[in-house]
């Protein structure tokens, strides 16, 4: 007969999953700024495991609508840059993020899990670049994307920060790394 050890301490899967539903929530809209969308995962619990939560997390990211799509985008913010910048780099990341939001109406979103924060600036003002010649309609499904990423990688930075499974890889929470780079 096979069974099962109980482990001695609650993980943060767990904490989350019993949490009540406005503190669970507000653990959501801290990845992710959709109120439908932090909804839909509340309502769905519990996840009998993080790969579960966050296959649920970007099914109800894909099924975004317009307007909860816009809320998440009007969340995000465009943070400062390292006091060590170098001057020209902050004047060209900062026009660039001027005219991408001049063009779309919302801050540029990106997600750099995985990048070396040394390539990071490059790879930020390479993507406005290219993503400003997108139509809207196009790059509302590019910035999408982004979001949905970043939403992933945030749940699963701050399941692991409060005790979750520290075998999964490290993904950075904050918004200043995952939208403009730390050099």
């Amino acid at each position: 007969m096979q069974t099962r050890a109980t482990p001695a301490t609650h993980s943060s899967l767990d904490r989350f999953n019993t949490a009540p539903a406005d503190e669970a929530a507000r653990t959501l809209l801290a990845c992710l700024g959709s109120h439908d969308w932090a909804h839909r995962l509340t309502a769905h619990r519990p996840y009998p495991d993080l790969p579960a939560l966050l296959a649920a997390a970007d099914e109800a990211a894909y099924d975004l609508t317009p307007t909860a799509l816009t809320e998440a985008l009007s969340a995000e913010t465009q943070p400062a840059l390292p006091a060590d910048t170098y001057a020209a780099a902050h004047t060209a990341l900062s026009a660039a993020h001027a005219a991408y939001e001049s063009r779309f109406g919302h801050v540029f979103v990106i997600c750099l899990d995985g990048l070396n924060p040394d390539e990071s600036l490059d790879r930020v003002l390479a993507a406005i670049r290219s993503r400003l010649a997108n139509d809207p309609d196009e790059e509302r499904l590019v910035a999408a994307e982004e979001l949905r990423r970043l939403a992933r990688a945030r749940l699963s930075s701050t399941l692991q920060a409060r005790g979750e499974r520290r075998d999964q890889p490290h993904t950075t929470r904050t918004r200043q790394s995952t939208q403009t780079p730390t050099p």
